[in-house]
This record gives C-alpha cells, sequence and structure tokens, in this order.
C-alpha cells in the first residue's frame, strides 16, 4: 500500500468518529521531512480523541497494514501521534492543536483540507 493510500485509509478511521477540521499535509517535497505524510484531525473530548485512535487503528489493521510503528499521547489523551512510519496521524484536541500550530511549522507542505 503506498503512503497516499494509506493516508485515505487513516482518513476513513478518522472520519467514522465524527473528527473536525481533517488535512492531509503532503511533505514529500519538503526539505528535512521525516515522514512523506501528516493527517491532522480534531475532536472535542478526551473520549472522542480516544475513540477517533482506536478507529484509525481499526481501519488500517483491516486494510492489512498492522499496529503502528509508534503510538503516544493515549495517557493524557490531548494529542494522539500515530506513527505509520510514511504517514503519521496526529489526532488534538481543538485547543492542543492551536496551541502547537503544526500547519504553520510544516508551512511548506501541500495542505488538503477533507470535506466531511
Amino acid at each position: 500500500m503506498t503512503a497516499e493510500e494509506l493516508s485515505k485509509v487513516i482518513i476513513k478511521g478518522m472520519e467514522e468518529k465524527k473528527a473536525s477540521d481533517i488535512i492531509l499535509m503532503d511533505l514529500r517535497g519538503v526539505k528535512n521531512a521525516f515522514t512523506d505524510f501528516f493527517v491532522i484531525c480534531s475532536g472535542n473530548s478526551d473520549t472522542q480523541l480516544e475513540a477517533i485512535s482506536e478507529s484509525v487503528e481499526e481501519e488500517v489493521i483491516k486494510a492489512n497494514q498492522g499496529r503502528p510503528y509508534r503510538s503516544e499521547g493515549k495517557n493524557n489523551n490531548q494529542w494522539i501521534l500515530m506513527d505509520y512510519v510514511d504517514v503519521v496521524a496526529h489526532i488534538f484536541l481543538k485547543d492542543r492543536r492551536t496551541f502547537y500550530g503544526l500547519e504553520e511549522l510544516w508551512g511548506d507542505a501541500k495542505i488538503t483540507r477533507i470535506q466531511s
């Protein structure tokens, strides 16, 4: 499965649990990028963040891609990072997403907003 196809599977998992403001950041043309894509979304509560991350993992497993290489943030549920090597999913509480501003930090990336 290509990184683009994996990104679509991750987006589907996010949409299943009503994640908001989903964007796909294509980092392939960005110097010093450590991955091909970021998929970023927001949730309204720690419970929703957990549900979104579980949904993403389920969809990726169904696509025969296995579990993330590494996952962080499930203990505090403010920012969950799921690293699938070529694609990294970021699931934020809305205020944390604004605070960290990944879209601005990686401003050279091509950004696609996903319509829900």
